[in-house]
Formats: structure tokens, sequence, C-alpha cells
């Protein structure tokens, strides 16, 4: 029986044995995860995560973050500090986002791994397909919420697991660097025992707020 590394807790189930991998699922909070064991060592996750920095991902995580930065706007008056967390963002996309007076800080644990972002608080925090490389989840969710101001919003774009009979055939599961997988009942798990109230949570996004 293995420990869920979201919730900790120990009620989990082999979920699919395939020739390269064992995944679980967790009873308590639902999170589907990949053996420990099968985990890719630092410098091939390096090389392989690297591969999202071409031209056509850039522009997938700007037309994520830009977006939600104006819906942001309309609820919250003044100037806005965030955080784009795991990836990093075009320089013409920072540009327009300081011209209209916010703030966007940036870490990325292979190509931007300063240290010095993570010592503030923020009004929200982008974290664009990078919840499904956390091979330690509970690690970044007590960092994240952490770094997060109260009635501060965290916007999570990754593909959520709707159909568990079906994991076998999914392929974003065949990513060996995806080693962790969320349905709804992940995120309201954890609403449920954080600070945090789960706003949207459907397809590849999810949108939670930190209560004041």
């Amino acid at each position: 029986m293995r420990r869920c590394p979201l919730c900790q807790n120990t009620q989990t189930d082999l979920l699919l044995q395939d020739k390269k991998r064992c995944f679980y699922i967790c009873q308590t909070c639902g999170l589907a995860f990949a053996d420990a064991k099968s985990h890719l060592p630092p410098a091939a996750e390096r090389q392989r995560y690297g591969r999202s920095r071409i031209a056509s991902k850039q522009r997938q995580l700007s037309q994520f973050i830009l977006p939600f930065l104006e819906q942001m706007q309309q609820h919250q008056k003044g100037s806005l500090i965030g955080l784009n967390f795991g990836r990093i963002l075009d320089q013409d996309s920072l540009i327009s986002i300081e011209r209209a007076g916010h703030t966007l800080n940036q870490y990325d644990p292979f190509f931007a791994p300063d240290h010095e972002t993570l010592k503030q608080e923020y009004d929200f925090i982008c974290c664009y397909r990078v919840f499904e490389h956390f091979q330690y989840p509970v690690k970044e969710w007590s960092l994240l919420s952490r770094l997060l101001k109260p009635s501060g919003w965290l916007a999570i774009s990754t593909p959520l697991l709707v159909d568990l009979e079906g994991f076998a055939k999914w392929h974003y599961k065949n990513n060996l660097t995806h080693v962790s997988f969320y349905q709804r009942k992940t995120f309201e798990h954890l609403a449920h025992n954080s600070d945090f109230e789960l706003l949207f949570a459907a397809k590849d996004l999810v949108l939670m707020q930190k209560t004041s």
C-alpha cells in the first residue's frame, strides 16, 4: 500500500500497472499518482520539461495568464502582484503586463530557480500545466498556500481525470514526467481541508480563492 503524496493517507489502491509504471488511486482525496520508484531523475526530467519552452507552448501559456489577469482586474482595482509558478512567460507578454501597471514574478525549478520569488505574498498565482509534474504535491500545495494573500486567486491548468475506467487509455498519463493526476474530488478535498474555496473545476481549468 502506498501513501498518497498529497493528503498523506494510506488508503490507496492499485489503479493500473502497465509496462513502464504502476499507478495508484487515493480513496481519500482522489489523487491518482505514479509509483515514486518510476520517477525520472532530475536531469532527464529537466530535458523533457524543457520541451514546453517552444513557441507554441509559450503562446498557450500567455493565452492562459493574460485573460485571467484581465478578469482579476474586474474584481480588484489597482496594481496586482502575481506569480507564474513552474513556467516561464515570454518577454513580450511580460512587458504588456508591466505596461498595465502589474508585476508578474516567475519561478521555474529548472529554468528560473529564483528562490527570492518564494519569499513574498501574491495577489494571484498561475500554474499552467505544472500540477501534474509534482512528485510530492503536498509540498507544493503547502508552498502555494503560504505564498497567496488572503482573498488571493489561484489559477490552475491541468487536465482533470474524469474517467477512472478509461485511465489505461488516457494519453496524458503516458508522459513520464506526468506523475500526479487530479479529479474534481481532489480539489474539493483540498478546499475543504484548507483556507481555500473551490470556485470552478472543469476540463483543464481549476480556479480557487484563498479565504480572507
